[in-house]
């Protein structure tokens, strides 16, 4: 991009002004090779053995805050009964308050799963997630960019 805007155009801090907006638009860290890790080929999750040992979730944002200041629900299914618990958290609570929920309203009530399968949003890719999950012996699985059907049962449930 830099190439071809310096061939018709000229100004002081071109290049960093071209390296901050690929930087920051998704479509191009998308689009950019050497920002994309190889992939392998897609397959089906496993069909889980017992309830609560594979569950999946998400969250529902945007939504008006309630008098104790809740603005988002977090959506936990258990995908094999398919039954669900919804969370009220706000949208701003750090990651360690959501793992102390995580482990006060799931896993206080039905153990540590063996699998969570979750969408690739920040709070479930952070460093503290992912060690809470090694800590755990969790096994955690992201559902790949545009092929939402991996993390379907939470979707259908929201």
């Amino acid at each position: 991009m830099y190439h071809d805007l310096k061939k018709l155009f000229w100004w002081s801090g071109l290049k960093r002004d071209v390296a901050q907006f690929v930087y920051a638009c998704l479509t191009c860290q998308k689009s950019k090779v050497e920002h994309q890790k190889p992939t392998g080929l897609l397959t089906p999750l496993d069909v889980p053995e017992w309830k609560w040992d594979s569950i999946s979730m998400d969250f529902v944002t945007s939504l008006p805050n309630t008098l104790r200041g809740h603005d988002a629900i977090w959506v936990v299914v258990d995908r094999l009964t398919k039954s669900a618990h919804f969370i009220p958290i706000n949208i701003t609570f750090p990651v360690a308050q959501l793992a102390e929920i995580y482990i006060r309203d799931i896993v206080k009530l039905h153990g540590v799963p063996s699998s969570i399968v979750s969408d690739k949003d920040l709070r479930f890719t952070s460093r503290f997630w992912k060690s809470l999950q090694e800590a755990l012996g969790l096994k955690l699985g992201l559902s790949s960019a545009y092929h939402p059907q991996t993390d379907g049962q939470s979707e259908r449930t929201i």
